[in-house]
Order: C-alpha cells, then structure tokens, then sequence
C-alpha cells in the first residue's frame, strides 16, 4: 500500500511587468489573451463563482487537469481562485492563489501567492514553484510583445 500523506506549502513569486494593471489583468480575464501564456480553456467563465478548466499534456501522458473556481475578483487589481490539480485520475493538489496586482512607476508589481496541499508524493512545493516562475515568465513574454 502506498503511504498516504499531505504536504502543506505557501509560494510567493513577485514580478514587475511594465504594462498597467489593466493590461496584466486583461492577459488573465479574457481566454484568448490568457491561452497566449498558459493554456487553452476548455472552459473559461471569468466571474465570481465561474470556473476555468483545462486539461491536456505530452503525448505520452500523463494528462493534467487544471480545475478553477474564481471567489474574488477585483478588475484591474485582484484576481483570487481555488483550484484542483490532476495527473491522469490522480489528484495531486488542491489550492488557493491570490494575484493581487499593484501599479508601480512604469508599470505593474505582480505578487502571487499560492497556498497549496500536495497530495502523497504526486507533487511537490519545489516543482509547482518552478512551474509558477515559467509561467509568470511566459506571461511577461506576452506583455512585452503587446502595446
């Protein structure tokens, strides 16, 4: 039998983009700017109580599951979600992650937080947090391709 466990963690990655608020928050509220960046929604209902889901990965599998529900939403100034992750039929994570994004002279202090329960292994701070860092990367990619 395999040990069953939960690994708690809290991730703070900071970022200063320079395009407003209003641009960062577009790049997270609206599917096609966001699939720019991240994924592709299957779903996407950006409101309070809306959901955002997605799955896919390498052909080789496995595939992921992203599972989304907004709770807080402030334009231009907060984003808040919880959400499920899954590899295949296995749950690997559930967590709470709160983007606040603040205006900073020339553009947009980005702070994202993410508290998180890792499930049994499947997961681990140290990868999400890696995973977060490309992320928030790959978003800063997109916002300096658009003016």
């Amino acid at each position: 039998m395999n040990e069953q466990f939960v690994k708690h963690a809290t991730c703070v990655v900071e970022r200063v983009y320079a395009a407003s608020p209003k641009r960062v928050y577009h790049a997270w509220s609206d599917p096609d700017a966001k699939a720019k960046w991240f994924s592709k929604p299957d779903v996407f209902d950006f409101r309070i109580g809306g959901r955002e889901y997605s799955s896919g990965g390498p052909p080789e599998g496995p595939v992921f599951t992203f599972d989304a529900s907004y709770q807080e939403l402030v334009p231009d100034r907060r984003i808040v979600y919880t959400y499920t992750l899954d590899s295949g039929d296995t749950r690997i994570s559930v967590s709470i992650t709160t983007i606040e994004l603040i205006a900073v002279e020339g553009g947009t202090k980005l702070i994202f937080t993410e508290q998180a329960a890792f499930f049994d292994g499947h997961d681990t701070p140290e990868v999400r947090e890696h995973g977060t860092n490309a992320m928030l990367d790959a978003l800063g990619k997109v916002l300096e391709g658009e003016e």
